[in-house]
């Protein structure tokens, strides 16, 4: 569903999702399963015209820079090991090295689901910084170290100085997908919050199994937002905070966005990420913006 969508460049076609795997999918942005075993009677009522539309918002993305890598790689058609990986970026990275600051390059796909800023191989000791939109990723130049440092601004506020595992950016369709399952809480840490809060405040509160259920649930429901909504929401994978590096905000909503806005007055995330590689500092700024929906039968 999701690389279908990203070959649809306008509005004006609808994508129909069809879970053709349903024993192991959820399948959120296709058909009810029933249709999967009678698909030929979803096709009749959809030439009646017994469906309703409905409209998604999608991520158009600009990146800003040097070594910018303009063609975008679909990560099911790799599947490289991680000597194969580590040479694929080498080559590309001497190339990057001879091109010149550009400016904002529009990539060629949509995001449906979200957008991740962040290393491709954040447990290695090398590795390459990668943006991933949906199914495709752009890389840019190999990288030593073990988490992302960037500077962040939000809908034009004050730079704030980060390190994380990364940052995924979504929206109304992707709250249910990898956000919620990164921002989602247990239960278990639901009663133990409840527990201290309880303690501390020397409150009669009666815990039981169906009020913390209650509370995890809700909070969990919060994730969550309409596919239609023109806004964004950010979240930061693991972000380390002390004195160097502050988290303000772990996730946020982002919705400073036009219907067809430009990069250099409408920008509602700002990412400047700096390379610190032969005493040479590289730097882009990634323009994330709210572009035309995409249509899914329902």
């Amino acid at each position: 569903m999701l690389l279908a969508a990203s070959k649809v460049l306008d509005r004006l076609k609808p994508v129909i999702g069809v879970n053709t795997d349903p024993e192991r999918s959820e399948g959120h942005l296709c058909l009810p399963v029933r249709y999967t075993h009678s698909f030929p009677e979803a096709l009749q009522k959809f030439s009646r015209g017994e469906f309703r539309w409905l409209w998604r918002q999608r991520i158009r993305l600009y990146l800003e820079g040097t070594g910018i890598n303009p063609v975008p790689v679909d990560l099911h058609e790799q599947q490289l090991s991680l000597n194969q990986h580590s040479r694929a970026f080498n080559i590309e990275r001497v190339d990057d090295e001879r091109s010149e600051a550009s400016g904002p390059q529009l990539l060629p796909v949509r995001a449906l689901n979200e957008v991740f800023i962040g290393e491709s191989l954040s447990s290695r000791m090398s590795y390459s910084w990668a943006v991933a939109v949906d199914n495709l990723r752009r890389s840019v130049p190999t990288l030593k170290g073990l988490a992302s440092y960037y500077e962040i601004s939000v809908d034009d506020g004050p730079w704030e100085k980060q390190k994380s595992s990364g940052l995924n950016l979504c929206t109304g369709t992707g709250s249910k997908a990898w956000s919620f399952n990164i921002n989602r809480v247990a239960t278990q840490a639901v009663e133990d919050v409840l527990n201290i809060a309880k303690r501390q405040g020397n409150l009669n509160l009666p815990l039981n199994r169906e009020l913390v259920e209650k509370v995890t649930n809700e909070y969990n429901e919060s994730l969550l937002y309409s596919p239609e909504e023109p806004k964004i929401l950010f979240s930061i994978r693991e972000p380390i905070a002390n004195r160097v590096f502050s988290s303000s905000r772990q996730r946020c909503f982002s919705s400073k966005c036009n219907q067809f806005p430009t990069p250099a007055t409408s920008s509602l995330l700002r990412l400047l990420k700096r390379f610190w590689e032969e005493e040479l500092a590289r730097e882009f700024v990634m323009h994330l913006i709210s572009a035309a929906e995409v249509t899914n039968f329902t």
